[in-house]
């Protein structure tokens, strides 16, 4: 029985297409109120998850839990908990999209003035105030993608399944996209995002999961997994070529057992383990009177996390 702190979990999954077995056993849990990210390359099950969870698919063995309801069992009690924004937009083209936004939520229970209320306030909340008298046949791809999220969320919902809901969008509408997620994720809602985007799921997700040949093959907060894959580096310029060579036998004899990279003529690198060695390393040079130009620590990137996981291979 799943626990009532999860929004989603998942045991033994598995899901085919004739031969075509996309989805192996697969184990999941998700923390009510957190903004969580599926990564995977295309075809990896993303979106078949997704429809499974939202009861838009079957699945073909396993145990599934949202929201305390068991699927396929309480699928009503589901669906009227959750919300689903796709990939692609199902609006009427020639509706403004004030008209589409009002007849949604007359669908969804609302009276004419709470519609109304309700549609102002989404237009706002998406920057598409000044578009809301226009026909949704002449938006942009952006305003069009902002609509369809804005009508997916007319009713707030406990948990909200994005499917990679930036594709194809540019930076500013995608910044307006995410400032919305960390704005519903804070007033309580579950965020199920998948995305295709690293940075996306960098700046947004509290925690990751990679999916790679049917099954979740790397989960934690996006720290912990930039962990697994590489240590952090501190990098340090120096004034020249010989103080450089100085610094560098001060460092190498104090670790001893860690490489010393050098990129430039006046510029090397070290793996540290954390951040007290970054500090140690920096003091033991200031004791020597060697004084660097500059000096930047960095960590293993989530492009890595993800090259690492699903075999060296990147859908960016």
């Amino acid at each position: 029985m799943m626990g009532n702190s999860m929004a989603v979990e998942i045991r033994n999954l598995c899901k085919s297409f004739k031969q075509n077995e996309v989805l192996k056993d697969l184990d999941l849990s998700v923390p009510k109120g957190k903004i969580f990210a599926l990564l995977g390359q295309n075809g990896a099950g993303k979106t078949t998850m997704v429809k499974i969870l939202s009861t838009l698919l079957k699945f073909d063995s396993g145990h599934i839990n949202v929201l305390s309801h068991e699927l396929p069992k309480q699928s009503d009690s589901v669906r009227s908990k959750i919300s689903m924004t796709g990939q692609y937009v199902a609006l009427d083209e020639d509706l403004t999209g004030e008209q589409n936004l009002i007849l949604i939520a007359r669908l969804s229970g609302y009276n004419s003035i709470q519609a109304k209320g309700r549609t102002k306030e989404l237009l706002e909340m998406f920057d598409l105030s000044d578009a809301g008298k226009k026909t949704v046949k002449t938006y942009s791809g952006g305003m069009h993608r902002r609509l369809d999220i804005a009508a997916g969320i007319i009713k707030t919902p406990e948990l909200l399944f994005l499917d990679e809901p930036t594709t194809g969008l540019d930076p500013r509408s995608r910044s307006v996209v995410w400032d919305f997620v960390r704005g519903l994720a804070h007033n309580g809602t579950t965020i199920f995002l998948t995305t295709q985007y690293l940075e996306e799921a960098d700046r947004l997700a509290d925690l990751i999961a990679v999916i790679e040949g049917g099954k979740i093959v790397a989960k934690g907060t996006p720290t912990e997994l930039k962990s697994l894959v590489g240590r952090k580096t501190v990098s340090i310029r120096f004034k020249d070529t010989a103080e450089r060579e100085s610094a560098k036998k001060l460092v190498s004899k104090s670790f001893p057992n860690k490489s010393v990279t050098e990129h430039e003529s006046d510029l090397f690198s070290i793996e540290i383990s954390d951040i007290s060695q970054a500090n140690s390393i920096l003091n033991g040079l200031a004791d020597a009177s060697i004084e660097p130009v500059e000096y930047s620590i960095s960590q293993a990137s989530l492009d890595e996390v993800f090259l690492t996981f699903t075999g060296g291979k990147t859908n960016e």
